[in-house]
């Protein structure tokens, strides 16, 4: 989640989990890069799953929240799956320690509402 990385007040056991979610997988990616295993973080930013029924069925809220995304929409989950497919390929050999933020941009505009 892009809450690794941006603060969400009244939030907090949930942005510490990903922040350690994100320590744990550069302390993998060094332990076990000798053996040719890569671990990379994928971290979402709003993305139109059942997670987000409530922000969905609000319009207004949505709205707010979508003038934080540059790209101007939320993400699908395909946009997810994507990326996990790539890191997951023999294309994405060399690739390890890495987060990839997966979020129209959100994390680096965000505004609080």
């Amino acid at each position: 989640s892009v809450h690794e990385e941006l603060p969400f007040p009244h939030f907090t056991a949930y942005c510490v989990s990903k922040g350690g979610v994100k320590m744990m997988m550069r302390n993998l990616a060094v332990e076990l890069g000798p053996l040719g295993i890569t671990i990379n973080n994928v971290a979402p930013g709003a993305i139109a799953t059942p997670i987000n029924k409530d922000l969905l069925e609000d319009k207004e809220k949505l709205n707010a929240v979508v003038k934080n995304i540059p790209l101007g929409r939320l993400g699908k989950p395909e946009d997810v799956s994507n990326l996990v497919a790539f890191l997951a390929s023999s294309d994405a050999d060399y690739i390890t320690g890495s987060t990839f933020y997966v979020d129209g941009g959100l994390l680096w505009n965000y505004q609080e509402q």
